[in-house]
């Protein structure tokens, strides 16, 4: 490319060299034939008082000059008296008889004469009806312009030369980072990147070149960093989605097995008493019950994972505060081990929001709080508004949640108990679908923990056309002694 570049300069620079030497050469011609005009007119002045006195030149002027004098006054020129002329001198005449015609001063005009070369001529009236005409040859004119020309082409050729090879080199010393930028490229398809491993750490050298090189050089690695980042996205959503068929299908796995074993007994023990046999068919539909559920969460999950546009939900103007003493009448009667508490204020809240999902939300917050502290442990529930968001907050006085373990509370199937044990674990994906359910209606849900306390707090902003309230704002101190929780 720099080659190419040199060479595309070369050629524009010779388009230029010649104007250029053609311009000088004219001018100096021109001012050559003026000069030498000027020496004729003087060298006149003298030879036209010999033309008066004697009637013809007596005094040579320069060396290959010729003179000659007529007489016009018949209307034809006549040589007044012979002069040394060459061969060929009717031009005299003729440019005698075009200066009388003309009725001007003087007449210039330049001709060959006679194989002896150019010459340059001028006629002039000395005397009424007198004309006297000076040639003087052209050649020192031609041997300047040619040697002119010579020394044009010699030194437009050498500086044409030069431009090119050092153009060259600083051309490609100035696109040396545009190499390293197609060096870098080549390198990326050396790079499988169908790997879901796949990184591009290549990024263009800090070299010079220019600020237009290096907005071109920070464009594209920005480029390179962009797509660096879509490939680690890529790799952790592949590796995600990996994770999750792996915990998915461990999840499924023992009650399908609990269904298969089942369904043997009643096989082989077909004449079983039919206590016996209610057993079983009373801990097949619970294994079945509990497949179920998990389904639906993950079908739920799949849902709001697909698109916001679609999202399943049907909002309406819901009021919070009968949806937390909803889920509190339902809490006390499936755990009556747990003493719980309301806060709210004095004054509905109600947000535009699906109501069923939400009362989803507050059950797998307050199953999460029941399964995961020991029996007797505190739980309240609280709902207010601060600012233009309404707040639940669910909290319970449990043993508390490892730091280790609160950035991952929201991942799906992710237990903080290790042994992964569904009497106490649940399936892992409690917390994720409140997550994904408060997040599908625009909110956010946040987990406070420390040594002997956790909230879970959800915030839901109160859209244009929702109700107000005059409830106090609400944050992990007004909803009791903090507790902990764990993934439903």
């Amino acid at each position: 490319m720099g080659t190419r570049l040199a060479l595309g300069l070369g050629a524009l620079s010779l388009i230029v060299f010649a104007v250029v030497g053609t311009a000088l050469t004219a001018y100096m011609r021109d001012y050559l034939e003026r000069q030498l005009s000027d020496r004729m007119k003087s060298a006149q002045v003298v030879q036209a008082k010999d033309a008066i006195e004697h009637g013809a030149v007596r005094r040579e002027t320069y060396l290959g000059w010729y003179q000659a004098v007529y007489d016009i006054s018949g209307g034809e020129p006549r040589l007044r008296r012979p002069a040394a002329l060459p061969e060929d001198s009717t031009v005299f005449a003729s440019l005698a008889e075009r200066l009388a015609r003309s009725r001007a001063n003087d007449l210039f005009d330049t001709r060959p004469l006679g194989g002896r070369g150019t010459y340059r001529l001028r006629a002039c009236e000395v005397r009424p009806g007198v004309v006297l005409v000076t040639a003087a040859p052209t050649n020192d004119i031609e041997s300047t312009v040619t040697r002119l020309i010579t020394v044009q082409v010699i030194a437009f050729a050498l500086a044409l030369l030069a431009l090119v090879v050092f153009g060259r080199r600083t051309l490609r010393r100035g696109l040396g980072p545009l190499s390293d930028m197609a060096h870098t490229a080549h390198s990326i398809t050396s790079h499988d990147l169908t790997d879901p491993a796949a990184r591009l750490p290549l990024r263009a050298g800090p070299r010079g070149g220019g600020p237009e090189m290096e907005e071109l050089r920070t464009a594209f690695n920005t480029m390179l960093e962009h797509i660096d980042a879509s490939l680690a996205v890529r790799a952790e959503a592949e590796q995600r989605l990996r994770r999750f068929v792996a915990d998915a299908s461990h999840e499924l796995r023992t009650p399908l097995m609990s269904v298969r074993g089942y369904a043997d007994l009643f096989q082989y023990a077909a004449a079983n008493a039919p206590e016996e046999r209610d057993r079983h068919l009373s801990r097949l539909r619970a294994e079945a019950a509990r497949m179920g559920f998990l389904l639906d969460d993950l079908l739920l999950l799949a849902r709001l994972d697909a698109s916001e546009a679609e999202t399943p939900l049907r909002l309406a103007e819901t009021d919070l505060v009968e949806l937390a003493h909803q889920a509190a009448d339902a809490f006390r009667a499936s755990h009556p081990g747990h003493p719980l508490r309301m806060t709210t204020g004095p004054t509905a809240v109600c947000p535009a929001a699906d109501p069923r999902r939400l009362r989803q939300v507050l059950d797998n917050l307050l199953a999460n709080a029941a399964v995961h502290t020991p029996p007797g442990t505190g739980v309240s529930v609280s709902v207010a508004v601060t600012g233009g968001e309404a707040l639940m907050a669910v909290a319970d006085n449990g043993p508390g949640i490892p730091p280790a373990d609160r950035a991952r509370v929201f991942d799906r199937f992710y237990r903080v108990d290790r042994a992964r044990t569904r009497d106490r674990g649940g399936s892992g994906l409690g917390l994720s679908v409140a997550d994904s359910l408060i997040r599908a209606h625009g909110g956010t849900i946040e987990l406070t923990s420390g040594p002997g306390g956790t909230v879970f707090t959800v915030r839901l902003p109160l859209r244009q056309g929702t109700r107000p309230t005059g409830s106090p704002a609400v944050g992990p101190g007004a909803v009791g002694e903090p507790g902990t929780g764990r993934t439903a």
